[in-house]
């Protein structure tokens, strides 16, 4: 799994879809420390607060802006399987692995969706979602970027946090808002969030709008022991 959650028996949580629920309690995800420090990132664990400062705040520009100028969803990491970024990132988040048929047909699996804390049992009600949103990406940086880092961040599998698989409810609700404007329904995942979201934007090199940043620093209050792990995109 790729991300810390608190773990809990799946059989309590409500279902997206029919099926039988999982029993067995998630285990935690957790993210691989990054192989570089300094200027590539940061090995150890940095408080929230801190992590929060290291992002450039500045104004937004979503002048230009379609989502297909990041091209997304392309073939996945694991040649011959036939599956893409999206079913990549699916299967890897998966309580209960689904079955695999030709053209990467997923059948069967069950997963917990973080952002409402509920359980999807077919693949198809899952979406994955780009944790900072591909818009938000532009307004933040992305605007001055080329092709290639575009599509290298909407396909981004070298960090646990870009991109995760969710409920297709959850996702649509969130859209492109960032935490100033959104928050998942699942209170106990902020703490989370908030740190993902940051880990992002400082993976990525991106800026903050200033609401954004006192939505963030208001979270970082609720969250003392919130730490956050990075390593900057190539």
């Amino acid at each position: 799994m790729r991300r810390g959650l608190p773990a809990l028996a799946l059989a309590t949580l409500p279902l997206l879809s029919t099926g039988a629920p999982a029993t067995s309690a998630e285990p935690p995800r957790t993210a691989p420390l990054p192989t570089a420090v300094g200027s590539a990132g940061h090995r150890e664990p940095l408080p929230l607060f801190e992590a929060i400062d290291r992002i450039p705040v500045a104004d937004e520009q979503r002048a230009g802006y379609t989502r297909d100028l990041y091209k997304h969803w392309n073939k996945g990491l694991n040649v011959g399987d036939g599956c893409d970024t999206r079913k990549e990132v699916i299967l890897s988040e998966a309580v209960i692995a689904p079955q695999v048929a030709t053209g990467c047909k997923l059948t069967g699996g069950s997963w917990r969706s973080p952002y409402d804390n509920v359980v999807v049992t077919d693949a198809g009600r899952l979406d994955v979602d780009h944790f900072v949103p591909l818009a938000e990406v532009h307004d933040s940086g992305g605007y001055a970027w080329g092709a290639g880092r575009r599509e290298a961040y909407a396909n981004d599998q070298g960090s646990p946090d870009t991109l995760i698989a969710v409920s297709a409810a959850s996702n649509r609700s969130k859209s492109d808002k960032d935490p100033a404007e959104w928050l998942p329904s699942d209170g106990s995942y902020h703490c989370t969030y908030a740190a993902t979201w940051v880990a992002t934007k400082l993976r990525w090199g991106l800026a903050a709008d200033d609401a954004e940043r006192q939505a963030l620093l208001g979270l970082a209050e609720d969250c003392p022991t919130t730490t956050v792990v990075y390593q900057t995109a190539p």
